[in-house]
């Protein structure tokens, strides 16, 4: 779990900032967890169902693509597990072609770990399992002692989360923990139009206008705030020629909260956003672009049958 002072420091941090944010790292405790499930399963996420028919049939050739010696044990490293719902397909075909791995799921959140390992372990009693909390590349800085070979998996378009300068820097920092020839297997959501992405982040439903306001309900829990969530909105945003969807909360008027841990106030105007999360869409261009610098290439690409989703294999050169 993340320490509350870290939490409180950069809950001060973005309300403090002009325009003011806050972190979608915070999205995920259980119950943000648990919503992110529920928008998983949503009719409008497109996202889950079209890698996840990259996975269920395709996996054999991912496998092919990663070029593992079938006679060498290699560690299979996936950062951010989830739920592994995509991830055991690819497991599967592994085991049922007898390669001889470690699946090492990484992730920040205990409860998520606990949840996937104990699905693999009743999925594949076989399996050698390994999970790691914490962060990334404090993982991987541990895991890379180990001279075996590896295959890291990003998968469910996390990258787009981040700013193409961060999503920059995270993909040269991996370049350099892999050997030359180590796989990345990077899933990323493509560029659409308005109307097939904008519902994603804006359901009929409401789940993901909830999953945002558990931020809100988060602050309030552990660090004593009050925040009415009914004097906000959630007001995602996205156009095709920027390729990046936007999620806000929008104050409804003008207001005031106070965080207790903080001892001090915020003031929202009307219609002041909080910026919440990004979800960056991408193509081979703006791919390439991130990868300058680093000793990533694109080796092969893998798409469902809509082409609205990749999966990219990234070799080091």
């Amino acid at each position: 779990m993340i320490e509350n002072s870290t939490f409180l420091k950069d809950v001060n941090e973005g309300l403090s900032h002009h325009p003011k944010y806050l972190s979608s790292h915070y999205f995920y405790d259980k119950a943000g967890d648990e919503l992110f499930q529920k928008i998983m399963e949503m009719p409008e996420y497109y996202l889950t169902n079209s890698e996840l028919e990259i996975f269920k049939k395709q996996s054999e050739a991912l496998i092919q693509s990663f070029d593992i010696n079938p006679n060498e044990e290699f560690e299979l490293i996936e950062l951010g597990a989830g739920d592994g719902k995509k991830t055991k397909y690819l497991l599967k075909a592994l085991l049922d072609r007898k390669f001889r791995f470690k699946y090492i799921p990484v992730d920040i959140s205990q409860n998520t770990l606990s949840v996937i390992t104990d699905k693999m372990e009743n999925l594949f009693p076989d399996l050698q399992i390994d999970s790691r909390q914490g962060d990334y590349f404090q993982v991987l800085d541990e895991l890379f002692i180990s001279t075996k070979p590896k295959v890291i998996l990003f998968i469910g378009s996390s990258l787009g989360n981040m700013q193409d300068e961060i999503a920059k820097g995270f993909l040269n920092k991996i370049s350099k923990h892999l050997k030359q020839n180590e796989k990345l297997l990077l899933g990323v959501d493509l560029i659409k139009s308005e109307e097939i992405v904008l519902p994603a982040y804006h359901d009929s439903a409401g789940i993901t206008r909830d999953f945002n306001f558990n931020l809100l309900h988060r602050i309030n829990r552990e660090l004593g705030a009050d925040f009415k969530v009914e004097h906000f909105e959630h007001a995602p945003e996205y156009t095709e020629t920027e390729g990046i969807a936007k999620s806000y909360l929008k104050s409804t008027k003008k207001q005031a909260v106070y965080i207790k841990e903080l001892a001090r106030s915020f003031e929202f105007d009307e219609n002041e956003l909080i910026h919440t999360e990004i979800s960056r869409k991408y193509n081979d261009e703006i791919l390439n672009n991130l990868l300058e610098g680093s000793q990533l290439e694109i080796k092969d690409k893998f798409l469902d049958s809509k082409e609205y989703f990749a999966d990219y294999i990234l070799e080091k050169k």
